[in-house]
């Protein structure tokens, strides 16, 4: 057998490939695409691969998997050996990697289908836009809270400033040129950012149908659409 320890990186990768005694067979920089790869082990069979678990990770998971090399995907945190290293370069981390794997050490995480990466994608992008949205909203009521006392007197009149109503009040303000702009700005990005949020609601209620964990999460009392899917998809 021989293994293969990958220090991976958006746009390339550190490969170390070792035999089963140990002695390096070949190490080098290798661009992420499935020919680089497979031209850096050209003429090398029996391969067993590890990487560190990252955000573009599971990039170089599925290009192997394709190729026919099982992964194991290792805990970044809990591979002390990179973490206590005195010189720590790319090609040190890969053969470390490649050895842990070789004496069969590797911390390993658990790996993720494609599907279920997709979903979490999905629910990412919510949170992404419900947190700017929450953001925006910030900005908007700390600009109203700097205006004189009519303005402030008038937006404090509507229940809900983000509402239907709430923004014909909030367009409407008698504010100074300037002021007007930046408000005007930032309720733009509001409306904008509201309209994403609604479709991937859509999505989530579309992976709510999909998944039956999900439908039987949301029997349980104070577990909401969202909630129901996120935690179906989190096991």
């Amino acid at each position: 057998m021989n293994y293969m320890g990958i220090d991976h990186h958006k746009q390339y990768s550190h490969i170390t490939l070792m035999d089963d005694v140990g002695e390096v067979i070949k190490s080098g920089k290798v661009s992420n695409y499935r020919s680089e790869v497979e031209k850096f082990l050209d003429g090398t069979r029996d391969i067993e691969a590890v990487v560190e678990a990252g955000r573009s990770s599971y990039t170089m998971v599925d290009l192997l998997d394709e190729i026919g090399i099982d992964v194991t995907i290792a805990h970044p945190k809990e591979v002390k050996a990179i973490a206590r290293a005195r010189i720590k370069t790319d090609k040190r981390d890969s053969y470390i990697l490649a050895h842990l794997l070789r004496a069969d050490l590797i911390p390993e995480v658990y790996k993720r289908t494609r599907e279920n990466r997709s979903y979490q994608r999905i629910l990412r992008q919510r949170a992404f836009y419900v947190g700017s949205i929450t953001r925006v909203k910030n900005r908007i009521r700390a600009l109203i809270a700097q205006q004189g006392e009519e303005v402030r007197e008038e937006a404090s009149r509507v229940k809900n400033l983000f509402g239907t109503k709430g923004m014909k009040v909030l367009v409407g303000l008698d504010l100074p040129e300037s002021e007007r702009k930046l408000l005007g700005a930032l309720v733009k990005t509001y409306r904008h950012q509201d309209e994403r949020r609604k479709e991937t609601n859509g999505l989530v209620e579309k992976l709510y149908l999909e998944i039956p964990e999900a439908q039987h999460i949301h029997t349980v009392p104070g577990f909401g659409v969202f909630l129901s899917v996120l935690v179906a998809v989190a096991f």
